[in-house]
């Protein structure tokens, strides 16, 4: 599966697991949201995750899980982190999306 993680996405997600004190972060595209899909984000326990759910490492310890239902909905998209003047946020690149809402947390 061909998910790209920057680097400055890697850092914020190993931050927010950090203080969290979580080894996981799990995405998945839930219906919902008002462009169809939108991009849900939670701490599973180890124990809830499915060996046939997508595994990227992020470094020793902190791993981001990408639902094996939502996968197809994912390939090739980019997570980034971008810090701007109203504010900071993950940034998703879909190339599958057809369209987005404006806040680009919902796509279809």
């Amino acid at each position: 599966m061909s998910i790209n993680v920057s680097t400055k996405a890697k850092d914020y997600l190993i931050g927010i697991m950090a203080k969290s004190g979580k080894r996981y972060v799990f995405l998945q595209a839930k219906g919902g949201g008002c462009a169809g899909y939108k991009y849900d984000w939670s701490y599973p326990n180890e124990v809830d995750l499915d060996s046939k759910d997508t595994y990227i490492h992020l470094n020793e310890g902190y791993t981001l899980v990408i639902d094996r239902y939502s996968e197809f909905k994912m390939i090739g998209m980019t997570i980034d982190y971008v810090e701007s003047i109203s504010g900071s946020s993950l940034e998703i690149t879909n190339p599958n999306a057809t369209s987005t809402c404006g806040c680009g947390e919902s796509f279809s």
